[in-house]
């Protein structure tokens, strides 16, 4: 079942009604939220308010947020510090925000002392694909290597639309994860999520099988079609790299919702994923 038809199946109906009230008592920790105006077409739910106010019915406790304009604004400063004065007016301790460093621009160093230092995140999102450069490149290292210096979380992500539904003007390719690995083990301080990385997941993937040596890694299944390709990515992954993100208000909270009721996780995977594996990793410094 693919991610835009199980709304209208009866049996997901079943299983959301189902496990609300139990995910609502544990609560979850959302690791892909986005504020702001995605810039090619309106979504469903636009506005922090409104964000909060579907996170909340959702049982969602703590949720870390980047901003769509990040990705095409070169004044990451003052995008950086809107991203933080609306979580502090809309978010009232639910959300989290992630600022945007892009390695490649002038006196980034700066951006990144002003997100960890002046507006106290306790992680940033990068975009290699919409700011041209890859996971090879020296100055993503250098920026990685800054970063675990400082204790901030590097958040990569991957992917933001299909491609199907790109402006003929700006055909993003996802991100190369391969290069991370090696990476990692020249930063062993480094701890990094993947965000929107994997779609279908092979559980003999590579890159996925380098990552399980390193215990300050993580990846969330937003992008992953199919509701059985959670059980693959946690046994690729491990269960303890393995993080809920929902990429709302791209994605609907449901599908992600979804994908961990339908393969019937232990009590112990299911809170591992949906806030301790999260909050263990934002808590390393």
């Amino acid at each position: 079942m693919k991610r835009r038809s199980f709304l209208t199946a009866p049996v997901a109906a079943a299983a959301l009604a189902r496990g609300a009230g139990a995910q609502a008592a544990e609560g979850i920790v959302d690791t892909c939220v986005y504020l702001g105006q995605w810039p090619f077409r309106h979504l469903p739910v636009e506005g922090a308010a409104a964000l909060v106010a579907l996170l909340r019915r959702h049982g969602i406790v703590q949720a870390w947020a980047g901003n769509f304009e990040a990705l095409l604004h070169k004044d990451l400063a003052a995008s950086n510090a809107r991203l933080a004065a609306e979580c502090r007016q809309h978010g009232r301790g639910l959300l989290v925000p992630f600022g945007c460093v892009n390695p490649l621009l002038p006196d980034w160093e700066e951006d990144l002392r002003r997100c960890h230092e002046d507006l106290g995140m306790p992680g940033i999102r990068v975009h290699p694909n919409y700011h041209n450069y890859t996971l090879r490149d020296p100055a993503f290292e250098r920026l990685l290597r800054d970063a675990a210096a400082r204790g901030v979380l590097v958040q990569v992500v991957c992917w933001m639309e299909d491609e199907r539904h790109h402006n003929p003007r700006m055909r993003v390719p996802s991100v190369d994860l391969a290069p991370l690995a090696e990476l990692l083990e020249r930063v062993p301080k480094a701890r990094v999520v993947v965000s929107n990385g994997f779609q279908s997941v092979n559980p003999t993937n590579p890159i996925l099988k380098a990552l399980r040596g390193y215990s300050r890694v993580a990846v969330d299944f937003a992008r992953s079609d199919a509701l059985m390709e959670l059980r693959v990515l946690i046994e690729a992954a491990g269960i303890e790299r393995v993080v809920f993100g929902s990429y709302a208000p791209m994605f609907y909270i449901e599908a992600s919702e979804l994908k961990m009721r339908e393969i019937e996780l232990s009590a112990a995977e299911a809170a591992a994923i949906q806030a301790g594996n999260a909050r263990r990793l934002l808590a390393q410094a």
